[in-house]
């Protein structure tokens, strides 16, 4: 399994164990929220090496 379905599997399993505690747009709100902020968090130089690494998987 590749790491992009990881991740994918992962927040599909926080959704569904969210959705009923907390709501459908709060659990949405946590699933999307985490990661754009994890992402906002990184340093410009971060950032511009997760985006060529994954342009490079793209490519391959």
């Amino acid at each position: 399994m590749t790491n992009g379905a990881k991740v994918a599997v992962g927040g599909v399993v926080a959704a569904v164990i969210l959705w009923p505690l907390i709501g459908f747009w709060w659990a949405l709100l946590v699933v999307i929220g985490i990661p754009v902020a994890g992402y906002l968090l990184l340093d410009p130089s971060q950032r511009r090496r997760l985006r060529r690494i994954n342009r490079k998987q793209i490519g391959r």
